[in-house]
């Protein structure tokens, strides 16, 4: 086809040497069209990046490109020789990464690292580097560009190194960008800068997209086609329309089905069992047909081959039909009468407000020159078997609410109090005992774990150290229950962290925090890094746990679907403070402070046919270091007026249970 600009066939991608190498990319086909955005869907492990390294041919020592084509345009990529391929790549082909902090030199500055690219693929510009370097700048709507050239990347904010990555990619002037993940690890608002920054340059330059992503809601909003891949495989491909209306195959039926939303609050999500299988071996049958509820005999004996749908649409499936799947999902006892009386309780978890700030230390002397205002007056309750969401973007401070609470960080301010006793009197022993009736479960669990210790001698550290469990015996038979409890086998005491998938860990330092049989649990972002399915699969178990036990959560998190699906109470926190409080139909369904508004209107919806406006906020949040006089919001609320630049709002009164910080609102 004439508007065909990039077209893989049979790439198979291998990692190792030995018998059996891993097939991270088994035969793949597909084509880009120009100037359209072309997702590449699936769960970590299935091959996506895999994909994008061999286009570029980026891979690993370890990786080699056994059998394929890959041409863009007339241009066959693998044919080439190294030298002319270092002209495409940068040039008509570039690359933005998941994590720009380690794609980016931290040693040296935003013009030197954009101005290698003009001065390697960009000939017009050579003579003068500097102004094309504004000029791109000016392009990915970095404000004061003039300023940030001879700036370092630790001094931009997340978003704003984003944009820095895709200014070295569009430094080539590119007919193709692969984008892989650019968004995972930002915040809703910068994610909805930073889609909305790619389109428009798209529809500027007329490049084509290669988006790689496992975020439904960012491909439903940006993409014209889908790919999913599973096991190395594409397994199905669709319109966005037609994918997100009429999902074929199994695989993507059950992911949909696994997102968290309101409609499914007080029943489980739909799982997806097992796991992906591994890569080292011959298939011989359908890579899905042990997670499938749909399987049939013939799945197990024969692989499936590739069925077209036309328009450029296919499946990789057995089923000749694809009805959606019913799957039976028990209903959870109605709780209103008891979360109503649980409401009415005192609160296990009380702050008045708390506020946490660290000095900064300048000089020889170290003198104290300021403080940073991580959190500034912050007050909130949680009653027994209740969780209550904090939300809010990157830096604002709700992880230091909850180290803050737990007492992991001394409050310069205010009160906590733990079933009415106050936390910050308690010194020592008291205070150690009491830390068994307040757990945390963090982000990262392969950095929260001692890699050389076995897994049943970290549950069973916490227990140690709080005497719990009486003999060694003892702290064992306790050990296995948890695996048991959190759906781990037995055997999993006698492994390493790293013998665990991203899912499999996170259940064990849910495990560790139960093993103290606690209260009260802070969960920070414990499912912002896990794939949709493993996500279910976490917020099940957290579910199941408050039911069971009556466990209190302060859930951290910037996943709005997640705070519609668990949450009684959503509190939305902006530069140390909290600006609007309430339950979560309050909050989520009418949203009141400017901030919450903002916040909401980012979120990718689901949904091909919606007309969704996204508010955008300009720049990015001020440092709590220096807030800004007045409504610490107003420089970026697009309702500000001139009493906001003078004075802090009241907190007021919608309801009895809710708040909102605004000029807005009056008391």
């Amino acid at each position: 086809m004439n508007d065909t600009l990039l077209q893989v066939k049979g790439l198979k991608t291998w990692l190792g040497e030995g018998e059996n190498p891993v097939r991270a990319v088994d035969g793949v086909d597909f084509e880009i069209r120009r100037g359209e955005t072309f997702a590449l869907l699936g769960e970590s492990g299935c091959g996506k990046s895999m994909t994008a390294l061999s286009l570029m041919r980026l891979l690993p020592p370890s990786g080699r490109i056994i059998r394929g084509e890959a041409f863009l345009g007339e241009t066959s990529l693998f044919d080439l020789a190294e030298r002319d391929m270092r002209r495409e790549r940068g040039g008509r082909m570039g690359m933005i990464f998941q994590e720009p902090m380690t794609s980016l030199n931290a040693v040296r500055t935003i013009a030197d690292q954009i101005g290698e690219s003009v001065r390697l693929h960009d000939p017009e510009n050579r003579s003068d580097i500097r102004s094309r370097v504004i000029e791109l700048l000016k392009a990915v709507g970095i404000p004061d560009p003039v300023r940030r050239l001879d700036e370092y990347p630790h001094q931009l904010s997340g978003g704003m190194k984003q944009r820095v990555m895709i200014a070295m990619a569009l430094a080539g002037r590119p007919e193709l960008l692969i984008a892989d993940e650019p968004t995972t690890a930002l915040d809703v608002t910068i994610q909805a800068q930073v889609l909305a920054l790619l389109k428009d340059l798209q529809h500027q330059t007329g490049m084509a997209v290669l988006l790689i992503t496992h975020d439904l809601g960012v491909v439903s909003n940006v993409a014209d086609r889908v790919a999913v891949m599973y096991a190395g495989q594409l397994i199905e491909q669709a319109t966005t329309e037609r994918f997100i209306s009429s999902p074929a195959h199994p695989y993507s039926q059950k992911l949909f089905q696994s997102l968290p939303n309101s409609g499914k609050r007080g029943g489980r999500l739909a799982v997806i069992k097992g796991s992906v299988p591994k890569l080292t071996q011959d298939f011989t049958q359908c890579r899905f047909v042990d997670r499938c509820d749909q399987s049939m005999d013939i799945c197990s004996r024969s692989e499936p081959v590739w069925r077209e749908h036309g328009a450029g649409g296919g499946v990789r499936c057995h089923l000749e039909d694809y009805p959606g799947i019913r799957i039976d999902q028990p209903a959870r006892p109605d709780s209103s009468e008891t979360e109503a009386t649980r409401a009415l309780e005192e609160p296990l978890i009380e702050t008045r407000d708390l506020k946490i700030h660290f000095p900064i230390h300048k000089g020889v002397f170290k003198r104290v020159v300021g403080h940073v205002k991580a959190v500034d007056g912050v007050d909130i309750s949680i009653a027994p078997g209740r969780t209550l969401a904090l939300v809010g973007e990157s830096g604002c401070g709700k992880t230091t609410v909850g180290k803050g609470i737990l007492q992991l960080v001394h409050p310069t301010g205010g009160t906590v109090k733990f079933d009415g006793e106050e936390l910050s009197r308690l010194k020592g022993s008291a205070l150690r005992q009491l830390r068994s009736q307040m757990q945390i479960i963090f982000q990262d669990p392969v950095a929260s774990m001692n890699p050389r210790m076995l897994v049943g001698d970290i549950i069973a550290e916490g227990m140690q150290a709080q005497r719990i469990g009486g003999t060694a015996a003892g702290r064992r038979g306790r050990v296995l229950e948890l695996l048991a409890h959190v759906g781990l086998p037995a055997d999993a005491a006698d492994l390493y962290p790293n013998e665990f998938s991203g899912g499999q860990r996170q259940r064990i330092c849910i495990a560790r925090a139960l093993a103290v049989e606690p209260r009260f649990i802070v969960c920070d972002e414990p499912t912002s890094a896990l794939d949709v399915s493993v996500q279910a699969q976490i917020l099940n178990l957290l579910m199941d746990l408050q039911q069971e036990h009556g466990i209190s959560y302060l859930f951290i998190t910037h996943n709005i679907s997640v705070v519609s699906y668990l949450a009684h109470e959503v509190a939305v926190m902006y530069l140390g403070r909290i600006v609007e409080r309430g339950t979560v139909e309050e909050v989520l369904g009418s949203p009141a402070h400017p901030y919450t508004q903002a916040l909401l209107s980012a979120v990718p919806v689901i949904d091909g046919d919606s007309e969704h406006e996204v508010i955008r906020l300009e720049g990015d949040m001020p440092s709590p270091a220096n807030p800004p006089t007045g409504c610490h919001f107003h420089p970026r609320c697009p309702q500000a007026f001139d009493e906001c630049r003078k004075a802090y709002p009241d907190s007021a009164g919608l309801s009895d249970t809710r708040k909102v910080s605004c000029f807005n609102y009056r008391s």
